[in-house]
């Protein structure tokens, strides 16, 4: 799984014009799930995200966790991220992981977060049409991929 994690002051997405889910300041996470991801997976990356030490303490020093820092957390599956561009200048998907192996894992990520948290995760819509807004505070952007371990 690749998940690319960015710190916000706000984010949301909207569906058909319409504001599906919105949260204030934290992080949006984008989550692609590739064929042979695992809930081990999940797990490792549920763990590295919440624990992930990008919001400013008092000093204004990066040093405090999405819990520390009591932040929201909106998710959107987003297939893309498995992308491999090695030949020629259109990106190729065959890594994707099919809707049936990518949902349970994706909501799972979801589940994990919100038991490590205490509060419900904003989520995007499967495989849905989505229009992301979000204004990326830092900017603060990480990426992270499970099979690497970085």
């Amino acid at each position: 799984m690749r998940l690319v994690i960015q710190r916000v002051t706000r984010a949301s997405v909207s569906i058909a014009g319409s504001v599906h889910s919105s949260i204030d300041a934290g992080m949006m996470v984008l989550v692609g799930v590739e064929t042979g991801d695992t809930p081990a997976d999940v797990e490792w990356l549920a763990g590295k995200v919440a624990a992930l030490r990008i919001f400013n303490d008092e000093a204004g020093v990066m040093n405090r966790s999405i819990i520390d820092a009591g932040g929201d957390l909106l998710a959107v599956s987003q297939f893309t991220l498995t992308a491999s561009t090695r030949k020629g200048n259109r990106p190729s998907y065959i890594r994707a992981a099919r809707p049936e192996e990518a949902v349970p894992l994706y909501e799972l990520f979801c589940s994990m977060m919100e038991e490590r948290l205490g509060k419900e995760v904003k989520r995007g819509v499967f495989g849905a049409d989505m229009q992301v807004e979000l204004i990326n505070d830092g900017p603060v952007t990480i990426i992270i991929d499970s099979r690497l371990k970085e």
